[in-house]
């Protein structure tokens, strides 16, 4: 699909782009051959949903960043364990991503969905009871794994409510916000409630967003079964299974080693050798498999690409400025982490208007284009960030603030764009496929990147470098509608 097809809706006429509106519900109550509840004859209440729950699941991410120093102290963690704390659920979440893709697509998103918030819910509900570390890390590992099964099987079941292109890539383009926002979410809310109660409270919003999805979901989601078509999964691939998640686990770790342990160091080099050596062979078994988990094809598509490096930069700059200034104004300034939290009001802001507006750009300009201006704006306010946020002697009002605006609309409008480009042209019987894909880029963005630039030394170089990498893509973008 090109981005012309973004212009025509199931049974319209050829539309002009400027007048596509955001996603709402196709004229139709039904599409006749995508099954819906008749309880929900308009897929707006689903589409809410689905993102109530991929904003969640970011929002897991992200939660214990700003509060990571009271769960040290509380619990007596050296640095090392609370790397490994926070970065558990990253490392089972991007790691099953594409295993988690194809069961949605060979059993059904909705009992992927399912399935997948059972386990999601319930590891979030232990999390909090920990009375120790090995029960927390291991919270956080299992809440990974429900993660992966919900996050491709919530796209797969988009792909069936909006199962014209036209209305499915506006969908995309609100959904491929949502993430960025529960990431701000996660760093604002867990700062007040570790302030104001205690960081175990911030698992109830996982506890709350999974019952609600479990209890509503039978009634506004379609009933989707296994995929059908000439595209449609027939086998699970084991071995692709199997390599895929160890390799992305394993080099993750490494990367995440990165923190505490020089590249050179056995516990860097033997994790990252290993893994790049399981993806490796992954990238051979696929190759010959005869119903590969991973389709080479559908990484050779130039806009697909584009995309999929767009999501994975913009969740690496948005990631690391919440990492690095987290630790930096609480450090750095002696700030508490309920003032720490309220530095971010304003990326938050910035975040909603400009992911109001990320849909009439794409619709407008194409979502290559969109794209490109979000990275290039996003650019600037890492600029700015390296050049004067982490001075504690820069007041914050024209230190921080003016990188914290840009920042977030930047990444609002890339974050949109990427996702259509990323997942244009995608059939139905492989929504669990591109879910999977476009969740593992999200995933281990952040990882590989700011493990990357952290080597430069200092945070600002870090921050420089990556403003530097978002503005190489804006240019390559710039080239694509």
């Amino acid at each position: 699909m090109n981005s012309r097809t973004l212009t025509r809706d199931q049974g319209d006429q050829p539309t002009p782009r400027h007048t596509e509106r955001a996603p709402q519900a196709p004229r139709s109550p039904h599409a006749p051959h995508t099954p819906r509840s008749s309880a929900s004859p308009s897929p707006a209440p689903a589409f809410a949903l689905l993102g109530t729950v991929q904003a969640t699941l970011i929002f897991t991410l992200a939660s214990l960043a700003v509060p990571l120093p009271r769960i040290g102290a509380e619990l007596r963690l050296d640095r090392a364990e609370l790397i490994l704390l926070s970065a558990a659920y990253g490392l089972t979440f991007a790691g099953l991503l594409l295993f988690g893709g194809r069961l949605a697509d060979r059993y059904g998103g909705r009992q992927a969905l399912t399935a997948g918030l059972l386990v999601f819910g319930a590891a979030s509900a232990l999390a909090p009871l920990a009375p120790g570390y090995g029960t927390l890390l291991a919270a956080r590992f299992a809440q990974g794994l429900g993660a992966a099964l919900v996050a491709p099987a919530a796209m797969g079941l988009l792909r069936a409510l909006y199962p014209a292109p036209a209305a499915y890539g506006r969908a995309m383009a609100t959904w491929g916000g949502l993430s960025v926002l529960g990431a701000t979410a996660g760093n604002l809310l867990s700062g007040v409630i570790s302030a104001a109660a205690s960081w175990r409270w911030s698992f109830a919003v996982p506890v709350a967003v999974a019952a609600a999805a479990l209890l509503l979901g039978p009634r506004l989601l379609p009933g989707t079964g296994p995929a059908k078509g000439p595209g449609a999964a027939r086998g699970l691939d084991l071995p692709g299974a199997l390599l895929a998640t160890t390799g992305i686990s394993l080099a993750s770790y490494g990367l995440v080693l990165t923190d505490t342990s020089p590249w050179s160091s056995a516990a860097v080099l033997v994790p990252l050798l290993g893994g790049a050596a399981l993806l490796a062979g992954f990238a051979l078994v696929e190759r010959r498999a005869a119903d590969p988990l991973l389709p080479p094809a559908f990484l050779r598509d130039r806009r697909r690409g584009l995309g999929l490096a767009g999501v994975a930069l913009t969740a690496s700059g948005t990631a690391g400025v919440f990492v690095l200034l987290s630790l930096g104004l609480q450090d750095g300034r002696d700030w508490s982490a309920l003032r720490t939290s309220g530095a971010f009001v304003p990326f938050a802001a910035a975040l909603l208007l400009a992911g109001r507006a990320a849909g009439p750009l794409i619709r407008r300009y194409g979502a290559g284009r969109a794209t490109a201006a979000g990275l290039a704006t996003g650019a600037a306010g890492l600029g700015l960030l390296a050049a004067t946020g982490l001075d504690p002697a820069v007041p914050y009002a024209y230190g921080l603030l003016p990188g914290l605006l840009l920042l977030p609309a930047g990444a609002a409008v890339s974050f949109a764009g990427s996702s259509v480009l990323a997942t244009e042209g995608v059939p139905p019987e492989r929504g669990g496929l591109a879910g999977g894909v476009l969740n593992t880029a999200m995933e281990l963005g952040p990882t590989v990147v700011f493990a990357a630039v952290l080597t430069l030394g200092t945070d600002a170089a870090s921050l420089a470098a990556t403003a530097l990498a978002f503005a190489v893509l804006a240019a390559a973008a710039s080239r694509t509608r």
